[in-house]
């Protein structure tokens, strides 16, 4: 395990660039601080300070090297490399509700932005005035927009919100791009189709994210389940209700599992069952060391009596590594990527874990 802490303040968002050498983060506020590593330490080289409201969203694309940000003053900006410092583009997203999360498209030609004013912006490069459009998908939206993941296609979006639903709509823009082969959820996709609606769960969709072939996509809600839905003629959906607290980011590391992180400070592993169409649960990722059981003596049997109520030595802490929910996964994948490291980030204690899976 890898363990890297920044700041004093809570991280709402961050992400990596391709090599992984540098980071961007927001530390809770307005603000995007952006670290290159140095040696086994990290050193601060650049602030970004276009955002009047709190960033909510940052995504950095790996083979452009652009950032884009969202947040809540309603905007979104790209950041540009040049020469020594970052310069924003203005988005022109066309919302009236607060940003609440944004992501980069495999080409990198366009990016989704989701919007507490029940939509999706897809946003795309305008030559003639130098600046980001948008077009809006609404419908059948009804309520705020908390997680987004491109198909490998470049042009399906699954979206995730809190009306209970995670679907799948076209994004397809004839302006940047040329018309699509079909795929898995249908031929034709004009720009807004839904090809895909949920049903089954009953909590907001904190986390969704499709397959490395785009046939499948998974995704957590807020009532503890976790779903994966397989593309063809009629949709194949399989889900599993655990008795845990709910699960907040969920990412494939192979066709057939997954793993998914929440208020239970820990990832778990799922396993997908494609013959049966069933989903089940593989384990634990983070397995606490067994500490060494020490005898009590009859004295101090009866001082934790009478100051815990109770006889057991041991105190109230978690055994987990995070020692509070589990918020992020990793933007994008490293080039090389091994589906048996990943990386997570947790509100505990401003930090960043590496897991190495066996």
């Amino acid at each position: 395990m890898s363990y890297h802490s920044f700041l004093l303040e809570p991280i709402s968002c961050h992400a990596w660039n391709k090599d992984r050498t540098q980071i961007a983060l927001c530390p809770n506020n307005h603000e995007v601080h952006i670290y290159k590593k140095d040696g086994n330490n990290w050193s601060k080289i650049h602030v970004l300070k276009e955002h009047n409201g709190q960033v909510t969203g940052i995504d950095w694309a790996p083979e452009s090297n652009r950032i884009v940000t969202c947040g809540t003053d309603r905007n979104a900006y790209v950041w540009t490399l040049k020469g020594d410092a970052w310069k924003p583009t203005l988005v022109i997203l066309r919302i009236n509700r607060a940003a609440r999360c944004v992501k980069w498209s495999p080409k990198e030609n366009k990016f989704a932005v989701g919007s507490g004013s029940r939509l999706i912006s897809v946003c795309y490069f305008e030559k003639d005035n130098d600046w980001w459009v948008c077009k809006h998908i609404k419908k059948p939206i009804r309520s705020t927009i908390l997680c987004l993941d491109w198909h490998p296609n470049n042009v399906l979006l699954a979206a995730g919100s809190c009306d209970f639903k995670c679907r799948i709509f076209s994004a397809y823009i004839k302006e940047v791009e040329e018309k699509p082969a079909p795929t898995a959820w249908g031929s034709k996709m004009p720009f807004g189709e839904v090809m895909f609606e949920s049903t089954g769960t009953a909590g907001w969709v904190h986390g969704v994210c499709f397959s490395d072939s785009g046939n499948r996509v998974a995704w957590a809600s807020h009532d503890s389940t976790v779903a994966v839905a397989e593309g063809g003629k009629t949709a194949v959906c399989a889900s599993l209700t655990s008795e845990t607290l709910p699960l907040l980011c969920v990412t494939f590391i192979t066709e057939n599992s997954l793993v998914a992180a929440g208020h239970d400070c820990y990832p778990v592993l799922f396993v997908y069952d494609s013959n049966k169409a069933a989903l089940s649960f593989g384990g634990k990722l983070d397995v606490p060391k067994q500490s060494a059981q020490k005898g009590m003596t009859a004295r101090e049997r009866f001082q934790n009596l009478d100051k815990k109520a109770t006889t057991d030595s041991k105190e109230a802490v978690l055994e987990s590594v995070h020692k509070n929910s589990i918020s992020l996964w990793d933007s994008h994948r490293p080039p090389g990527f091994h589906p048996k490291y990943l990386k997570l980030c947790s509100e505990d204690e401003r930090s960043f874990y590496g897991f190495g899976m066996t």
